[in-house]
Protein backbone atom coordinates (compact mmCIF):
# COMPACT_ATOMS: atom_id res chain seq x y z
CA UNK A 1 0.00 0.00 0.00
CA UNK A 2 0.63 3.46 -0.84
CA UNK A 3 2.76 6.23 1.26
CA UNK A 4 0.39 9.23 0.49
CA UNK A 5 0.21 13.23 0.74
CA UNK A 6 -2.94 14.50 1.91
CA UNK A 7 -2.97 18.62 -0.12
CA UNK A 8 -6.46 20.34 0.61
CA UNK A 9 -6.59 23.96 2.41
CA UNK A 10 -9.27 22.73 4.60
CA UNK A 11 -7.99 21.40 7.70
CA UNK A 12 -11.38 19.24 8.39
CA UNK A 13 -11.46 17.57 4.70
CA UNK A 14 -7.70 16.24 5.83
CA UNK A 15 -9.12 15.13 8.89
CA UNK A 16 -11.55 13.32 7.23
CA UNK A 17 -9.29 11.80 4.79
CA UNK A 18 -7.03 10.82 7.25
CA UNK A 19 -9.55 9.01 9.54
CA UNK A 20 -10.81 7.46 6.12
CA UNK A 21 -7.12 6.24 5.22
CA UNK A 22 -6.90 4.82 8.86
CA UNK A 23 -8.79 2.22 8.01
CA UNK A 24 -6.32 0.92 5.40
CA UNK A 25 -3.77 -0.91 7.20
CA UNK A 26 -0.19 -0.13 4.91
CA UNK A 27 -1.11 2.94 4.39
CA UNK A 28 1.19 5.71 5.31
CA UNK A 29 1.06 9.35 5.40
CA UNK A 30 3.67 11.01 4.36
CA UNK A 31 2.74 14.49 4.69
CA UNK A 32 -0.11 17.13 4.34
CA UNK A 33 -0.62 20.69 3.18
CA UNK A 34 -3.13 23.04 3.52
CA UNK A 35 -1.29 26.01 1.24
CA UNK A 36 0.48 25.68 -1.93
CA UNK A 37 3.54 26.93 -0.74
CA UNK A 38 3.74 23.90 1.93
CA UNK A 39 2.69 21.50 -0.80
CA UNK A 40 4.85 22.46 -3.05
CA UNK A 41 7.51 21.74 -0.67
CA UNK A 42 5.85 18.40 -0.24
CA UNK A 43 5.81 17.88 -3.12
CA UNK A 44 9.95 17.92 -4.05
CA UNK A 45 10.54 15.21 -1.89
CA UNK A 46 11.34 11.71 -2.90
CA UNK A 47 9.59 9.34 -0.89
CA UNK A 48 5.36 9.57 -1.87
CA UNK A 49 3.25 7.41 -4.07
CA UNK A 50 0.22 8.81 -4.06
CA UNK A 51 -0.99 12.37 -3.74
CA UNK A 52 -4.98 13.21 -2.74
CA UNK A 53 -5.15 16.80 -4.30
CA UNK A 54 -8.34 19.64 -3.31
CA UNK A 55 -9.09 20.80 -6.71
CA UNK A 56 -10.40 23.93 -5.59
CA UNK A 57 -7.53 25.61 -3.32
CA UNK A 58 -6.88 29.20 -2.13
CA UNK A 59 -4.69 30.83 -4.77
CA UNK A 60 -4.96 28.61 -7.17
CA UNK A 61 -5.78 25.14 -7.73
CA UNK A 62 -4.65 21.22 -7.33
CA UNK A 63 -4.14 21.47 -11.36
CA UNK A 64 -1.35 24.33 -10.87
CA UNK A 65 0.61 21.22 -9.00
CA UNK A 66 0.09 18.87 -10.83
CA UNK A 67 3.32 19.32 -13.03
CA UNK A 68 5.47 19.07 -9.11
CA UNK A 69 4.00 15.62 -8.70
CA UNK A 70 6.98 13.54 -9.08
CA UNK A 71 7.09 10.83 -12.19
CA UNK A 72 5.48 7.61 -11.45
CA UNK A 73 3.50 8.98 -8.34
CA UNK A 74 -0.15 8.39 -8.77
CA UNK A 75 -2.73 11.42 -8.96
CA UNK A 76 -6.38 11.24 -7.19
CA UNK A 77 -8.19 14.33 -7.52
CA UNK A 78 -10.71 15.56 -4.26
CA UNK A 79 -13.64 18.12 -5.20
CA UNK A 80 -16.49 19.02 -3.76
CA UNK A 81 -18.50 19.67 -7.07
CA UNK A 82 -20.13 17.44 -9.20
CA UNK A 83 -18.94 19.49 -12.30
CA UNK A 84 -15.61 18.88 -11.25
CA UNK A 85 -15.93 14.58 -10.84
CA UNK A 86 -13.13 13.37 -13.18
CA UNK A 87 -10.34 11.30 -14.11
CA UNK A 88 -8.42 14.20 -15.37
CA UNK A 89 -7.49 13.64 -19.28
CA UNK A 90 -4.48 15.79 -19.97
CA UNK A 91 -2.52 14.88 -16.19
CA UNK A 92 -2.95 11.46 -16.32
CA UNK A 93 -4.97 11.46 -12.75
CA UNK A 94 -5.88 7.54 -11.66
CA UNK A 95 -9.40 8.63 -9.72
CA UNK A 96 -11.33 11.03 -8.36
CA UNK A 97 -13.42 11.06 -5.02
CA UNK A 98 -16.08 13.28 -4.69
CA UNK A 99 -16.85 15.29 -1.26
CA UNK A 100 -18.06 13.80 1.31
CA UNK A 101 -16.11 10.60 0.70
CA UNK A 102 -17.80 7.64 1.15
CA UNK A 103 -15.75 4.62 3.05
CA UNK A 104 -16.88 2.13 0.07
CA UNK A 105 -15.42 4.97 -2.65
CA UNK A 106 -12.38 5.11 -0.83
CA UNK A 107 -12.05 1.67 -0.79
CA UNK A 108 -12.88 0.82 -4.31
CA UNK A 109 -9.91 4.29 -5.45
CA UNK A 110 -7.53 2.27 -3.26
CA UNK A 111 -8.02 -0.94 -5.15
CA UNK A 112 -7.42 0.62 -8.29
CA UNK A 113 -4.09 2.09 -7.05
CA UNK A 114 -2.82 -1.15 -5.89
CA UNK A 115 -3.73 -2.44 -9.38
CA UNK A 116 -2.47 0.04 -10.86
CA UNK A 117 0.87 -0.52 -13.03
CA UNK A 118 4.47 0.08 -11.53
CA UNK A 119 5.62 1.00 -14.34
CA UNK A 120 5.06 4.79 -14.69
CA UNK A 121 4.78 5.09 -18.44
CA UNK A 122 2.44 2.27 -17.96
CA UNK A 123 0.48 4.37 -16.09
CA UNK A 124 0.64 7.14 -18.14
CA UNK A 125 -1.01 4.89 -20.60
CA UNK A 126 -3.87 3.93 -19.22
CA UNK A 127 -7.05 4.05 -20.78
CA UNK A 128 -9.75 6.12 -19.79
CA UNK A 129 -13.19 4.67 -18.97
CA UNK A 130 -16.46 5.13 -21.00
CA UNK A 131 -18.43 7.19 -18.17
CA UNK A 132 -15.35 9.06 -17.76
CA UNK A 133 -15.48 13.27 -17.71
CA UNK A 134 -13.00 14.86 -19.40
CA UNK A 135 -10.31 17.89 -18.68
CA UNK A 136 -9.70 20.04 -21.66
CA UNK A 137 -7.73 22.55 -22.74
CA UNK A 138 -9.18 25.13 -25.47
CA UNK A 139 -7.59 28.30 -26.99
CA UNK A 140 -10.04 29.99 -25.12
CA UNK A 141 -9.54 27.85 -21.84
CA UNK A 142 -10.61 25.26 -20.09
CA UNK A 143 -14.01 23.00 -19.94
CA UNK A 144 -15.53 19.76 -18.55
CA UNK A 145 -17.24 16.93 -20.97
CA UNK A 146 -18.89 13.84 -20.76
CA UNK A 147 -16.69 11.48 -23.22
CA UNK A 148 -19.78 9.75 -23.74
CA UNK A 149 -20.63 13.01 -25.36
CA UNK A 150 -18.69 12.89 -28.28
CA UNK A 151 -19.14 11.57 -31.81
CA UNK A 152 -16.12 11.71 -33.15
CA UNK A 153 -12.77 13.21 -33.07
CA UNK A 154 -11.00 14.44 -36.18
CA UNK A 155 -7.79 15.96 -36.52
CA UNK A 156 -6.45 19.29 -37.28
CA UNK A 157 -2.68 18.99 -37.66
CA UNK A 158 -1.65 19.82 -33.39
CA UNK A 159 -5.14 20.18 -32.76
CA UNK A 160 -8.37 17.97 -32.94
CA UNK A 161 -12.00 19.15 -33.24
CA UNK A 162 -14.14 17.14 -31.02
CA UNK A 163 -17.83 16.78 -32.65
CA UNK A 164 -20.68 16.21 -29.54
CA UNK A 165 -23.31 13.76 -30.60
CA UNK A 166 -26.05 16.62 -29.21
CA UNK A 167 -24.60 19.07 -32.04
CA UNK A 168 -21.52 21.18 -32.01
CA UNK A 169 -17.60 20.80 -31.87
CA UNK A 170 -14.64 22.25 -29.74
CA UNK A 171 -11.20 22.64 -30.90
CA UNK A 172 -8.82 21.15 -28.34
CA UNK A 173 -5.06 21.18 -28.31
CA UNK A 174 -4.43 17.59 -28.67
CA UNK A 175 -3.26 15.30 -31.61
CA UNK A 176 -5.42 12.22 -31.94
CA UNK A 177 -2.09 10.33 -31.82
CA UNK A 178 -2.84 10.86 -28.27
CA UNK A 179 -6.45 10.71 -28.06
CA UNK A 180 -5.74 7.29 -29.42
CA UNK A 181 -3.35 5.97 -27.09
CA UNK A 182 -6.15 7.11 -24.09
CA UNK A 183 -10.01 6.57 -25.60
CA UNK A 184 -11.42 2.97 -24.26
CA UNK A 185 -11.46 0.44 -27.50
CA UNK A 186 -14.84 0.36 -27.92
CA UNK A 187 -16.34 2.25 -28.00
CA UNK A 188 -14.12 4.48 -29.73
CA UNK A 189 -12.02 3.30 -33.11
CA UNK A 190 -10.04 4.64 -35.76
CA UNK A 191 -12.63 5.06 -39.02
CA UNK A 192 -9.49 6.46 -41.03
CA UNK A 193 -5.93 7.96 -40.97
CA UNK A 194 -7.72 11.22 -39.65
CA UNK A 195 -11.06 9.99 -37.71
CA UNK A 196 -11.50 8.47 -34.56
CA UNK A 197 -15.13 7.38 -33.66
CA UNK A 198 -17.70 6.66 -31.11
CA UNK A 199 -19.16 3.72 -32.37
CA UNK A 200 -21.86 4.25 -29.17
CA UNK A 201 -23.14 7.43 -31.15
CA UNK A 202 -23.74 4.98 -34.56
CA UNK A 203 -27.00 5.41 -35.57
CA UNK A 204 -26.55 3.63 -39.41
CA UNK A 205 -24.18 2.21 -41.60
CA UNK A 206 -24.64 2.99 -45.25
CA UNK A 207 -23.33 0.85 -47.93
CA UNK A 208 -22.74 2.62 -51.42
CA UNK A 209 -20.90 0.25 -53.81
CA UNK A 210 -17.35 1.92 -52.22
CA UNK A 211 -14.61 -0.52 -50.90
CA UNK A 212 -15.75 0.69 -47.12
CA UNK A 213 -19.00 1.96 -45.89
CA UNK A 214 -20.61 5.51 -44.51
CA UNK A 215 -21.31 5.88 -40.74
CA UNK A 216 -23.81 8.15 -39.92
CA UNK A 217 -22.97 9.44 -36.58
CA UNK A 218 -25.24 11.47 -34.16
CA UNK A 219 -24.46 15.22 -34.02
CA UNK A 220 -22.82 15.04 -37.31
CA UNK A 221 -23.91 16.76 -40.79
CA UNK A 222 -21.87 14.65 -42.73
CA UNK A 223 -21.30 10.57 -42.47
CA UNK A 224 -17.76 9.46 -41.86
CA UNK A 225 -16.34 7.59 -44.76
CA UNK A 226 -14.44 4.10 -43.19
CA UNK A 227 -11.38 3.41 -44.98
CA UNK A 228 -10.71 -0.21 -46.38
CA UNK A 229 -7.63 -0.50 -44.06
CA UNK A 230 -9.68 0.08 -40.86
CA UNK A 231 -13.15 -1.15 -41.67
CA UNK A 232 -12.52 -5.35 -40.85
CA UNK A 233 -10.99 -4.06 -37.89
CA UNK A 234 -13.91 -1.75 -37.05
CA UNK A 235 -16.80 -3.84 -37.93
CA UNK A 236 -15.78 -6.07 -35.66
CA UNK A 237 -15.68 -3.85 -32.54
CA UNK A 238 -19.42 -2.62 -33.65
CA UNK A 239 -22.14 -3.39 -30.86
CA UNK A 240 -23.93 -6.42 -32.23
CA UNK A 241 -27.58 -4.69 -32.67
CA UNK A 242 -25.84 -2.17 -35.26
CA UNK A 243 -25.63 -5.23 -37.80
CA UNK A 244 -29.28 -4.63 -38.83
CA UNK A 245 -27.98 -0.97 -39.57
CA UNK A 246 -25.78 -1.89 -42.02
CA UNK A 247 -28.08 -1.96 -44.90
CA UNK A 248 -26.71 -1.45 -48.88
CA UNK A 249 -28.14 1.74 -49.41
CA UNK A 250 -29.63 2.61 -46.24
Amino acid sequence: MPRVLLIDDEPPARTVLRTLLAAHPGVTIAGEAGTLRVARDLLAQPDYDLVFLDIQLRGGTGFDLVPLVRPGAAIVFVTAHDEHALRAFEVNALDYLLKPIKPERLAACLGRVAAAPADPAALAAGRLRADDTLYVRTDDGARFLPLAAISAIQSCENYCELHFAAGGKLLVRHTLKSWEGTLPVPPFARAHRQTIVNLNQLQRIEEDGADAPLLHLAGLRAPVRASRREWTELRALLPRQSGDAFRPGA
